[in-house]
């Protein structure tokens, strides 16, 4: 009987100290809970630093070192002779020249005609030159020269920038525009590429140092680069989006008819049509095809103002534009709150509106593309002295902008202003498919022409800061006419994409405006 007493107290015994010692681990595992969250934490962030790290060193340096603000590039040209820029069809548009005393001058054999685009290298950069600066002075030439260079205390030869610009087509664009002051930019719809950027007033960057020099003791503008610094009121080129948005509120927009008498009020603003030209009975087309000004801001009273809105911000308005270079940002500020009586003049163009040549070619980019905008690129690949690919830089889309439906409606309606609207003295008979808008701004300040092919989308923009109306024979539409018939001789003719898809709608009522007093710019 003691013995069985004696295993039962044992065994109570034992059952009693793992029962403490579980009690024990139980309390030493929550006390150790807030160290393992830690520990953990820690090790999380650790990993998070190298991922961060690697990511860094393979993928973000080259573009951090690259960037043009990155002022440690030009330490590079200590032990490297900066490389040339060349257009997309072999031409050299800038280089380096050493003299026998080893002195080091910049070169650019085309002058003026390439400034802005290419840009220069001394007193500051611009254009290529500094947005390609780090490429220009990094070296990939075979590795026993740059040990023979190193050893013999010589410089390396650059890398070469290899550009999308097409020397015919800049020199084309270039004396199309004439003694005018103004820009053209022409982009390849279905890639980006730009293949001519001019700008005028324009100056030598041979002589920069003396340029600069005079510009500061001046008004001279020349060295702005007005494709894509210049803002501008579009003119009646932003009749496009005006004319896509009420096609979006109105399925039956081919049933729309309006009778121009030359003037109109609307929203207590008085408007009339260029030389208060009496248009007539006008469909939808026929009011684009003759910008008839006192029609599109009748449809304009009517139209959803936070929904036009929204569509100038696909079209990047008031937004920062994919693209490398410095520029501008283009400017739209009309919503359902604002003033009703900007409405007229806002929706024909006018207003607070601006945009740079650049933009505009890039709205244009997106209709002739089917509706999809191509991120617009100057830099073709990177090769190094040899003529050995280093780099490629492939193009790239935005995103769509519209659909495949909107873009062959709005290029439908294009085509009716070169074939029998405001631009057809100088498209009815071209040899080509082309598709545009006409455009002037308050007292002719500012002439533009939006054109597109299925090749190229370009931008031509003519005005003037003064109060002095422009000639009426100063017309854009030439300028684009005579680059154009140059641009595409002797080549087949294409056409524009077509769509599958069926246009959408956003349905709201529509009428026509009235009012009582007030004024508008003249313009077309």
């Amino acid at each position: 009987m003691k013995s069985k007493r004696s295993t039962n107290k044992a065994i109570m015994k034992k059952y009693s100290q793992g029962s403490r010692e579980a009690q024990e681990k139980q309390k030493n595992d929550k006390k150790n809970v807030p160290v393992l969250v830690i520990t953990y934490f820690v090790i999380f962030i650790f990993i998070g630093m190298m991922v961060h790290l690697v990511k860094y060193v393979v993928v973000d340096a080259d573009s951090d070192i690259a960037n043009s603000y990155n002022k440690r590039q030009n330490l590079y040209a200590e032990t490297v002779i900066k490389g040339q820029i060349i257009s997309d069809d072999g031409v050299v548009l800038a280089e380096t020249k050493t003299d026998d005393d080893g002195n080091e001058t910049r070169v650019y054999p085309y002058s003026n005609m390439f400034a802005h685009a290419v840009g220069y290298d001394s007193n500051g950069q611009a254009g290529l030159e500094m947005v390609s600066n780090y490429y220009l002075l990094t070296s990939n030439q075979n590795i026993l020269y740059r040990i023979y260079h190193a050893l013999s205390d010589k410089k390396d030869m650059g890398n070469n920038v290899i550009t999308t610009l097409d020397y015919d087509l800049q020199s084309t664009a270039y004396n199309a525009l004439g003694d005018n002051d103004g820009a053209v930019v022409a982009i390849e719809p279905s890639t980006g590429k730009i293949k001519a950027m001019v700008s005028k007033p324009d100056f030598d960057p041979n002589q920069i140092s003396s340029v600069i020099q005079e510009t500061a003791n001046s008004d001279s503008s020349c060295l702005l680069n007005r494709a894509t610094q210049g803002m501008y009121p579009p003119g009646s080129t932003f009749k496009i989006l005006t004319t896509l948005e009420y096609i979006r509120e109105n399925p039956n927009y081919k049933s729309y008819s309006y009778e121009c008498e030359g003037d109109g009020i609307f929203n207590s603003v008085s408007i009339h049509c260029y030389n208060h030209k009496v248009h007539g009975t006008v469909s939808l087309e026929d009011s684009l095809a003759y910008s008839c000004n006192t029609s599109f801001s009748n449809i304009g009273t009517k139209l959803d103002m936070d929904a036009l809105n929204k569509l100038c911000g696909d079209f990047l308005y008031n937004k920062e534009l994919p693209y490398d270079g410095y520029y501008k940002k283009s400017s739209y500020t009309m919503t359902s709150k604002t003033d009703k009586s900007l409405i007229p003049q806002t929706v024909i163009g006018q207003g607070e509106t601006l945009i740079t040549p650049l933009h505009n070619a890039m709205v244009m980019c997106a209709i002739a593309n089917g509706g999809v905008l191509m991120k617009p690129y100057m830099m073709d690949r990177i090769e190094n002295c040899d003529g050995s690919v280093v780099k490629k830089f492939s193009k790239d889309s935005y995103g769509r902008i519209i659909s495949s439906a909107e873009a062959q409606t709005l290029t439908e309606l294009m085509m009716s202003v070169t074939e029998y609207g405001t631009a057809s003295d100088y498209f009815s008979g071209a040899e080509y498919t082309v598709a545009g808008k006409t455009g002037t701004s308050e007292k002719w300040r500012d002439k533009w022409f939006c054109g597109i092919t299925p090749q190229l989308s370009t931008a031509v923009w003519i005005g003037g800061r003064d109060e002095v109306r422009m000639p009426s024979s100063v017309a854009c539409d030439g300028v684009y006419g005579n680059f154009m018939s140059q641009v595409l001789a002797g080549q087949p003719i294409e056409q524009f994409p077509t769509s599958d898809t069926k246009l959408t709608y956003n349905t709201t009522d529509f009428g026509n405006g009235s009012g009582s007093t007030g004024s508008s710019p003249e313009h077309e």
